[in-house]
């Protein structure tokens, strides 16, 4: 059906809130549940799917995660030129370890990403992601922006989606970027 159609540049017709225009995103370091450095531009040649929360969040992020475990397979064999990456907003409890379980446990190709406090408010502020603690002591949750970003083969930031949005706006979406042309 999306097959016939030819997405080049900033005149995909997307769904979600196009960001082709906007100056969000670029590269970054974070660290992986295995401890180990990742980039964004690692994944160049990828779709990549951002998205930013914490393991102890009680409904957007599990239900986020759920969502993209289950489209991954309406894209058959070009699932595997999208990857999902999990940016913790609450690095004090999302230890690379907790993240290790946590996100895998989604799917097995998610990846988890975690660092120091003030590197976890780089990347936020780079994509425009809003977060704060609420409440003391340690079952504290976290308010946070619950878009899902959508990056480009070349990681440039070209559409969110916002949480709640029906799950065809995110696959239509992703499609348009899995046919782009590379650069």
């Amino acid at each position: 059906m999306l097959a016939g159609l030819t997405a080049c540049g900033p005149s995909a017709q997307f769904q979600g809130v196009d960001l082709s225009e906007q100056r969000y995103g670029g590269d970054f370091t974070l660290i992986d549940g295995q401890g180990k450095p990742r980039t964004l531009s690692s994944f160049k040649g990828k779709v990549v799917v951002l998205f930013f929360g914490y393991t102890q969040c009680p409904d957007v992020c599990p239900t986020t995660l759920a969502e993209l475990r289950d489209l991954l397979p309406q894209f058959g064999a070009a699932a595997r030129d999208i990857q999902v990456l999990f940016v913790s907003v609450d690095p004090a409890r999302d230890t690379p370890e907790l993240l290790a379980q946590y996100v895998p446990a989604f799917h097995p190709d998610f990846l988890g990403l975690t660092g120091s406090a003030s590197a976890v408010a780089q990347v936020a502020r780079q994509y425009g992601v809003a977060y704060q603690r609420r409440g003391e002591g340690e079952h504290y949750t976290m308010d946070h922006t619950a878009g899902t970003y959508l990056l480009d083969r070349q990681g440039r930031v070209r559409v969110m989606i916002n949480y709640g949005s029906d799950p065809s706006v995110l696959r239509h979406d992703l499609q348009l970027l899995l046919e782009e042309r590379a650069d």
